[in-house]
């Protein structure tokens, strides 16, 4: 197996998939792929560089790495993204996997195709022995999700976590398939799956996306036992997910199903507002995790407010944010918030002793472990009088009927209501502040509320 490369630098810098064949017309895969082991194969792609070697050739075993370095600035440059600081604060440990599904099915075409030099054709459908190799990929399942991917189609599974300068426990793993395969058929299954694992697409999905999906997943996706989990991670959109061939279309209202969403999204700012409107210190609020500013400019219209911070990393969200604050500009009483690029990873004095700062529905988006660290910059240095946090109930989920374990696909977690109370109470161990958890939205007399919210109060003195 190649070695796993593990570095700081590899972090956010390379992936790599080795496929090696054992038995009797081994060397055959170089016809199947088409690439000549006395070449290198380099290619440059835009934001990423492409190299395929051999480092294990003979008439009996093969062995070939594919592997890509992305360059982040590249990737960005000459687009709207350019001065996104998203880019370089993204709390994923890796952003390759879902751009390696790419550089798979152009590299190696051939063999995703079945269209070797004729000659080969008969080697096309030949089950060889193969250990296939990947990693590292960040993603959101269980170890024995991933094995429940691959062990209906044929794979004897073991994954290992990478090690992370970064964090204490990694989220990247380096997964590692054996079994009886043609290479073309191992190849369709790596170029579904990886990017199902990842779930974190970073390129456009339109409809050519259905027809790799319809393609690749021939002969086996159909009768996989999780197939419609599959097709909606790789697909992702309603739009795309019920085009597909795969696709099993099930009878319920979707308007019914999500209108409490839309609901709930005007019931939490509601909540958050009238509570505010009570606080006898309100005149400087930080909008944390902003977002396009849906909070921050009714915000503006608190009575008493003077000074409203919205930050927010993802340069897009805060162009929308500006234009909605500008709309709203004249009318009287209004208070502009100002839009401005920060993060939670990192400590901002402008934070720094405000009335309120609020949480909404941000949490859930980051990964559990960093969370302390977070919550001890914001109660221990920036010190809030009051500090508001929402997140989703997990526990109510099932009111939704939903088919999907989580309300979004880039939630790294979703809580019940036992594990926000037990985190809160973690994170105020150490510091001067009485908490009250309260509900929003319709309550269920098993499930609770869809929404929690602490309200975090610092004592005087």
């Amino acid at each position: 197996m190649v070695e796993k490369n593990t570095s700081e630098e590899s972090e956010v810098q390379s992936m790599q998939l080795s496929l090696t064949v054992r038995g009797s017309g081994a060397d055959v895969v170089s016809y199947l792929i088409a690439k000549n082991p006395n070449n290198l194969y380099e290619r440059d792609e835009k934001g990423f560089k492409v190299r395929l070697v051999y480092p294990i050739f003979n008439k009996d075993e093969v062995q070939f790495v594919i592997y890509v370095k992305p360059d982040p600035v590249d990737l960005v440059r000459n687009s709207s993204d350019l001065y996104d600081i998203t880019h370089y604060i993204n709390d994923r440990e890796f952003a390759v996997s879902s751009l390696f599904i790419t550089t798979i099915r152009k590299a190696l075409g051939t063999a995703l195709n079945g269209k070797p030099d004729e000659e080969f054709l008969k080697w096309v459908d030949h089950p060889f022995e193969m250990e296939l190799s990947f990693g590292p990929v960040a993603t959101d399942l269980h170890d024995q999700e991933i094995a429940d991917l691959f062990e209906p189609i044929g794979y004897q599974v073991e994954i290992e976590r990478g090690e992370s300068t970064i964090r204490e426990i990694s989220s990247a793993r380096f997964v590692t398939l054996s079994g009886s395969q043609s290479v073309q058929n191992a190849l369709k299954h790596v170029s579904i799956l990886i990017p199902v694992i990842d779930n974190y697409k970073h390129y456009f999905l339109d409809e050519r996306e259905i027809e790799k999906l319809d393609r690749y997943g021939e002969g086996w996706l159909e009768a996989h036992p999780l197939k419609q989990m599959i097709v909606k991670r790789a697909l992702r959109f309603n739009a795309l997910i019920s085009k597909s061939k795969y696709y099993e279309k099930k009878q319920r209202n979707r308007e019914q199903d999500q209108s409490p969403k839309v609901r709930l999204n005007d019931l939490r700012y509601e909540h958050i507002l009238n509570y505010i409107k009570t606080l006898p210190h309100k005149e400087t609020i930080v909008d944390l995790g902003a977002g396009e500013g849906l909070l921050s400019v009714q915000l503006g219209f608190v009575e008493g407010v003077q000074e409203i911070l919205s930050i927010e990393p993802s340069n897009k969200s805060r162009i929308k944010a500006i234009e909605r604050f500008d709309q709203v500009i004249s009318k009287e009483g209004y208070v502009k918030p100002q839009s401005l690029p920060g993060s939670l990873f990192y400590y901002d004095s402008r934070l720094q002793d405000k009335d309120i700062i609020i949480l909404c529905e941000v949490i859930e988006h980051i990964e559990e472990d960093r969370l302390p660290k977070i919550m001890d910059t914001i109660l221990h240095d920036y010190r809030p009088r009051t500090l508001i946090v929402t997140t989703p109930n997990q526990e109510y989920n099932v009111v939704y009927e939903m088919e999907e374990d989580r309300r979004h696909v880039d939630h790294r977690f979703e809580w019940t209501r036992a594990d926000f109370a037990q985190h809160v109470e973690e994170w105020t161990r150490n510091v001067p502040y009485q908490v009250r958890i309260q509900g929003i939205g319709e309550e269920h007399p098993t499930y609770g509320h869809p929404t929690q919210m602490a309200i975090f109060r610092r004592e005087e003195g």
